[in-house]
């Protein structure tokens, strides 16, 4: 696995495992996705290798060209078993293991385990959802200690939620980074942030809103120190959703959700979300003038720039007497991180 130019923080759910198959093949090649499992309560160990190959399976399959693949939400009884679980990925797949210092030991020495077999490496993530502590620097010099030199390493920072409320995110990713890149030959490192909002009903009062790109400005602003690692330091962040959707443990469905979803489009420097409606009398209409309303933005970049952007343009000019290419919530989700992904890599690629 080469280093990433993209490394995009998923989830392991149909919809983005479906937006990474869609994505162009050149799109492809330049993103290497850091997979999350959802949280599995009570779930027994005995039962998790086949609940985990059902989420696990569908993202290797799109993952040939390397990825990492992680389970940040394991309960600690769960630990071994979801570690030998995701080991036969590792191993057979293109998939890489991930542990942080914050983990339980036996979490570590197992995933250190699974590194040495596989021969791929170690993805090493190292949160920091706040203000930098160095104490977390010599966390990290331990586990490295466990790890040994045989160990191809990869540093993930990950800073979690970053959104206009959280100024001073970029200069604590500088503290972080200035501690953590020294303390291995590292090979690929990748600054992760989230920047997508919380969607609410109430944000959505006026039909749509608007988000700025807080994550993004913060890359610029490492990029812009001129830092020695800086050309080595991949980008990273949480596609169109907010990082705690990442939490979310799985549901039935049986409740049918709420009334109201979302469109999601990323420009240059902000995030646009735009109003849909799940079911109803006026589901079409609102949906399909909800598509409009991304294809009529000055930043729309056209329906040839990406299936997602055909897809909108597609639903926004279909007839209002079929439902038919109108879709649901998976549906917003793949198209938004369709358009998402591709935007990011094309902007990465460009400068």
């Amino acid at each position: 696995m080469s280093r990433p130019l993209y490394v995009p923080v998923l989830p392991t759910k149909p919809h983005a495992a479906d937006a990474s198959r869609r994505l162009w093949p050149d799109v492809r090649a330049a993103i290497r996705p850091l997979w999350n499992l959802p949280p599995l309560p009570g779930v027994p160990p005995e039962r998790l290798g086949a609940v985990v190959g059902t989420y696990v399976g569908r993202v290797s399959a799109v993952s040939r060209h390397g990825a990492w693949i992680d389970a940040p939400f394991g309960e600690d009884a769960q630990t071994v078993a979801l570690a030998e679980a995701l080991a036969v990925y590792c191993e057979l797949a293109w998939l890489r293991p991930v542990t942080g210092p914050e983990r339980i030991g036996e979490q570590q020495a197992a995933v250190v385990e699974t590194a040495r077999r596989s021969l791929r490496g170690l993805g090493v993530r190292v949160r920091v959802p706040g203000e930098w502590d160095g104490r977390l620097g010599e966390n990290v010099r331990g586990l490295l200690d466990r790890v040994g030199p045989e160990v191809p390493l990869d540093l993930l920072l990950d800073m979690g939620a970053v959104l206009d409320g959280r100024p001073d995110a970029g200069k604590e990713a500088l503290r972080a980074l200035d501690a953590l890149m020294p303390l291995a030959v590292w090979r690929s490192a990748a600054l992760l942030g989230g920047g997508f909002p919380r969607v609410t009903a109430d944000m959505l009062e006026e039909g749509s809103c608007e988000a700025s790109r807080a994550e993004w400005r913060m890359w610029h602003e490492v990029r812009a120190t001129g830092r020695g690692y800086v050309p080595l330091l991949g980008y990273g962040d949480y596609g169109v959703q907010h990082p705690g959707a990442l939490a979310q443990a799985p549901t039935s469905g049986r409740n049918g959700g709420p009334p109201w979803g979302a469109l999601r489009y990323t420009t240059d420097s902000s995030y646009i979300v735009v109003k849909t409606l799940t079911r109803g009398p006026d589901r079409v209409a609102v949906n399909r003038a909800a598509a409009r309303r991304i294809t009529e933005l000055p930043e729309f970049r056209g329906a040839g720039a990406g299936q997602a952007e055909e897809w909108l343009s597609d639903c926004a000019h279909g007839p209002l007497t079929t439902s038919e290419g109108v879709g649901g919530p998976t549906e917003w989700l793949r198209a938004g991180d369709l358009q998402h992904m591709t935007y990011v890599v094309r902007s990465l690629a460009g400068g």
